[in-house]
């Protein structure tokens, strides 16, 4: 075996706080060898007078301008400086997605997590990282739960006070926050509070948020797996109910980094938990009036998955230009013509469509389909205990019929079944009274 490593075309190498005193050798040598050095401004002000290398400040926007940085520097020996470990959301990744498998050499610092976990005493692999440089703040809230440790990576000195109100804002408002600026430089310092009571002065751009999650009590609890109470979302009866949701979303079944299409938005509570099964998870939700679709985007801050997409105007016309689905769900407008086999076409092999209602005509629909396509075809049913004079009886809501199917690689145009048998009603909640959703 060769472990001879070729000359590569960009090194980049992580820098802390602390600069050029923090460097161990082997980075320094690669600093003062340099042709070209590309950094952040703050960055490249680290770098003593030996490094004699033309220093290049990043551009804003940067990651349209990584290409043509790098093609005009080609041929030269290009290092380029980041924050921290280059490859934990860092430019690491841009460089990663333009340069060839080998062409790029890492020589990391530590982290400001690591850092950050180091004074505080928390096992990284115990602390849950959220970053919000170029992200909204709002994305936090998908995150908080009652006893966990979150580090926050900043935006800016602004950040923290951003989170200290989206904590109140949210039932968090007893957790206690702690901001530690300049991890690893001379000029480190720490400020600590509790949400409720953050008051600090913005301080040094360059920190981390740690916090310590306290629900404030009689806040609403919302649990990580799919089924959040109905009271967390803003609607107007356009609703899948948390029972009929929890199983929806079992059979759609998010897995990390996929795409779902939500047909008939509604309140929008399918998109919004399939978003938070996993921070990669993406969805699209098309619905027609404008007034729930605003309302979708609401319930999407408020329950931090503000990346969802909300599309207004009428399905199928509406899906016209939307990236490939990985599944779809439809919960509204099925007796639209031409919606399903709108959303059929455009699932590639392996996707999953589910459509559920509670009208006979749209059930119908759904039948026809069960026997041309196969799949499963089911009836959820659920009755709720209510007072009965003095005495306690069941109160049945509308069942829902569900049919859910996996598009095979070579699609069937009908499979021939005896009879069309419906189950038992099983456990779930129908939506509200009205076609779909």
């Amino acid at each position: 075996m060769n472990s001879a490593r070729p000359a590569p075309a960009v090194t980049l190498v992580g820098i802390g706080a602390d600069g050029w005193s923090g460097l161990p050798e082997a980075a320094r040598t690669v600093l003062r060898t340099a042709d070209v050095l590309i950094g952040g401004s703050r960055q490249l002000a680290l770098l003593p007078a030996v490094c004699a290398g033309t220093r290049t400040a990043w551009p804003s926007p940067l990651r349209p301008a990584v290409p043509d940085l790098l093609a005009a520097h080609r041929g030269r020996r290009v290092c380029v400086l980041a924050s921290g470990d280059p490859m934990f959301y860092g430019i690491g990744r841009a460089l990663c997605e333009e340069l060839p498998s080998g062409a790029l050499w890492v020589l990391p610092h530590p982290s400001s997590v690591s850092y950050a976990c180091g004074r505080l005493g928390w096992p990284v692999e115990d602390t849950e990282v959220v970053t919000l440089v170029g992200r909204p703040t709002a994305g936090l809230a998908a995150a908080l739960h009652h006893g966990r440790r979150l580090l926050v990576l900043s935006a800016g000195p602004a950040t923290p006070a951003e989170v200290a109100a989206l904590l109140r804002d949210r039932g968090f408002g007893p957790s206690r926050m702690s901001v530690l600026e300049q991890l690893g430089s001379p000029a480190e310092r720490h400020a600590d509070d509790i949400a409720d009571n953050w008051a600090q002065p913005p301080g040094d751009p360059l920190n981390v948020v740690a916090v310590e999650c306290r629900r404030a009590t009689g806040a609403l609890r919302l649990g990580s797996s799919p089924g959040l109470p109905d009271e967390a979302y803003a609607h107007d009866g356009q609703l899948t109910k948390r029972h009929v949701r929890a199983a929806t979303l079992a059979v759609l079944a998010p897995a990390p980094g996929e795409l779902l299409w939500d047909i008939g938005g509604g309140s929008g509570s399918i998109a919004v938990e399939w978003m938070r099964t996993h921070r990669s998870c993406r969805a699209v939700t098309v619905e027609r009036d404008a007034e729930r679709a605003e309302r979708i985007a609401r319930n999407a801050q408020t329950l931090g998955v503000p990346a969802l997409r909300v599309v207004t105007g009428g399905a199928p016309g509406a899906l016209a230009g939307l990236p490939t689905p990985d599944a779809v769900f439809i919960g509204g407008g099925l007796t639209a013509p031409g919606l399903l086999d709108a959303c059929w076409d455009a699932l590639p092999a392996g996707g999953r469509l589910v459509a559920n209602t509670v009208t006979l005509e749209s059930e119908a629909l759904l039948a026809d389909r069960y026997r041309r396509h196969g799949g499963e075809l089911v009836r959820i049913g659920v009755s709720h205990a209510v007072p009965v004079g003095g005495f306690t009886g069941w109160r049945q809501a509308m069942p829902v019929t569900q049919w859910s199917v996996t598009k095979p690689s070579v699609t069937r145009s009908s499979v021939t079944k005896p009879s069309v048998t419906r189950p038992e009603p099983q456990a779930g909640t129908a939506p509200h009274a009205g076609e779909e959703r």
